[in-house]
């Protein structure tokens, strides 16, 4: 059951605790008291000024709306819209969830713990709000959901808090966008999300970050797939950030439940980026993929991985490649951890730079020596993610399309 005092009184004693991997932020240098804006209809979303609506479109978020389920945008600490257009697919705040609705309960706090370290611990006591998205049983989306978290006050530390649940037989997409205005240097987004793939549903979660160049970056979030559950992660990050850090955890607690992982981050000059997933196989037939593709212009970036297979009969792969074109340094942890006979996984690490004679092959074809590396580079960051529907996979390309003029 959902109990604030207690969740007040862990959260209140983690509130000093440090991160277990990444650098430690002072909270303290961040404004956390709420900013109000108004509520936008689907009329005056249009008539956002033009940089805004771009600043959102390169997070993945379109204001018109189009071949879209549903829409839930924050601004600051206030939800700003919020709205679902498929039956069966539910969108809303979840400060309201919290206030109106008893079966959030079984959700909030029940797989990322607010005593983790200094972030959750912030997110629970001084919650600013966050979405609940959820399936129920046998619907399948028809367009993805999209999601934004968006920084509009200079020096705010955004808390908010995400559930979000694929029913029973159900089939849920996402795109979730985070991103700052365009006057908006300096802030912190902290963002707990919590996944629950129920028995034979599938869910694509998307995430596309756009953040300015002092941003610091924690979310944390933690999965939890039932028998026969796909759930797909895809993360994407090519613009500067001050400090990003996180490492998702799924736990495949069901049979032949499936996990996939998949990153792609571009390192600028004095950007830091701690990043990686972690799956827990639990149960026969469990498989899982952890993938990432990391470039570093001048940036320092940790991609981690970890699989941890506890039963016979579970296969999973991970994979970290990185590149590096100006400088910089890209450090790979791949960790393989087998508890029992019967597991079978593997992994594959590299990280170098083009090959000459690549760049002199694509000039030779009558391309320039800019052109030949930018082509090197689309199809270092082009993954195939198997189990996306089409149009999700387009929308993919054309975020990573519109960052990779940035790549060079």
């Amino acid at each position: 059951m959902y109990n604030r005092q207690t969740l007040i009184e862990k959260a209140s004693k983690a509130l000093d605790k440090k991160a277990a991997i990444g650098p430690d932020i002072n909270l303290d240098e961040f404004d956390k008291a709420p900013v109000l804006h108004k509520y936008l209809d689907e009329a005056e979303l249009q008539n956002l000024p033009q940089e805004e609506k771009h600043q959102l479109l390169m997070a993945g978020v379109d204001v018109s709306g189009l071949e879209r389920g549903g829409t839930f945008i924050q601004k600051d600490t206030s939800v700003v819209h919020c709205k679902s257009k498929q039956e069966g697919i539910e969108v809303l705040p979840i400060r309201e969830a919290l206030e109106k609705y008893d079966w959030i309960q079984d959700y909030y706090w029940k797989l990322a713990s607010v005593e983790t370290d200094k972030y959750t611990a912030a997110s629970e006591l001084s919650l600013h709000n966050g979405y609940v998205i959820r399936a129920l049983p046998g619907v399948k989306s028809i367009y993805p959901i999209q999601a934004c978290l968006y920084l509009d006050k200079q020096g705010l530390q955004q808390n908010v808090h995400n559930i979000i649940i694929a029913e029973e037989d159900s089939e849920l997409h996402i795109i979730t966008g985070c991103s700052t205005s365009p006057h908006t240097t300096k802030g912190i987004h902290v963002g707990i999300s919590e996944f629950f793939i129920k028995k034979n549903a599938k869910l694509s979660f998307t995430m596309i970050h756009n953040w300015a160049e002092d941003m610091v970056v924690r979310p944390r979030s933690v999965a939890q797939v039932e028998e026969g559950g796909l759930f797909l992660n895809n993360y994407i990050c090519m613009k500067p950030v001050r400090s990003l850090q996180m490492y998702p955890t799924t736990h495949l607690v069901g049979e032949n439940a499936v996990a996939r992982m998949y990153s792609i981050i571009v390192g600028s000059p004095g950007s830091e980026y701690d990043v990686g997933g972690r799956v827990y196989l639990k149960k026969p037939g469990n498989r899982a993929e952890v993938v990432a593709r990391t470039i570093t212009n001048g940036g320092k970036i940790v991609s981690r991985g970890h699989l941890i297979g506890e039963v016979a009969d579970i296969k999973a792969h991970l994979e970290c490649k990185g590149l590096i074109l100006k400088g910089g340094l890209i450090y790979a942890v791949p960790e393989l951890e087998g508890h029992v006979d019967g597991v079978e996984m593997s992994h594959e690490a590299a990280v170098g730079k083009i090959a000459q004679e690549e760049i002199f092959y694509l000039m030779s074809r009558g391309l320039s020596e800019d052109e030949a590396t930018s082509t090197i580079v689309r199809g270092f960051l082009s993954v195939d993610i198997p189990g996306l529907p089409p149009k999700l996979k387009a929308e993919i390309d054309k975020a990573i399309e519109l960052s990779e003029k940035d790549v060079m």
